[in-house]
């Protein structure tokens, strides 16, 4: 992982969660966690990339109905 990795999962958690991205945040704060404990992120970053995917879509679904 890049140098910082931790602070990045950290500021991604804060700010998903500042939109209502909550299930990027909850992923987040995995990664975070797993990050800070020496643990392997691998899995709970898929499952972050699978929250930002539907968070992604989410927004282009209501941007169509604009």
């Amino acid at each position: 992982l890049p140098p910082g990795a931790s602070a990045l999962a950290h500021t991604l958690k804060g700010s998903a969660r500042a939109v209502g991205a909550f299930a990027v945040g909850d992923a987040a704060a995995h990664v975070e966690s797993l990050i800070r404990s020496g643990g392997n992120p691998a899995d709970a970053l898929s499952e972050l990339d699978d929250a930002v995917t539907d968070a992604k879509a989410a927004i282009e679904t209501v941007l169509r109905q604009v």
